[in-house]
């Protein structure tokens, strides 16, 4: 191999961690319980982001360290709770959400993250709205 072409390896190993933008960034979630008369909006961060992966495509020719398929996900967070406006006495008025910290490129975690992509968009009201920022 050439020198150019090994360097060119290093410097892009190195740097795919670098290039990375994940960060903590702004969110709306609408939450509506079906007994209560509104729906919040609530304003929190979460992870978004782009994380350079390696393609698997050459997985024969690299060792499996050299092969990542990383996301976006939460390093720091912290959960708040907000107050469901219009709940009978009967029912529970809270919901607890996460709110983002801090952020990385790591593997996806399915105990707190939802590593599928859904193309469905179902963050909406169907009732009464109120803005709840904390």
């Amino acid at each position: 191999m050439s020198p150019f072409l090994v360097m060119s390896l290093l410097f892009g190993l190195i740097f795919g961690q670098t290039a990375s933008l994940c960060a903590p960034s702004e969110y709306t979630i609408h939450v509506e319980k079906r007994e209560c008369a509104y729906c919040l909006a609530i304003n929190t961060t979460i992870c978004a982001g782009f994380c350079m992966t390696r393609d698997s495509n050459g997985k024969k020719l690299l060792l499996k360290s050299a092969l990542s398929q990383n996301v976006c996900t939460y390093k720091e967070m912290l959960y708040r709770t907000a107050l469901i406006p219009g709940c009978p006495l009967h029912t529970i008025p809270y919901y607890s959400y996460p709110v983002a910290v801090s952020c990385k490129c790591g593997k996806c975690n399915t105990d707190y993250s939802d590593c599928v992509r859904d193309r469905v968009r179902t963050n909406y009201c169907t009732k009464p709205q109120k803005l709840c920022n904390l």
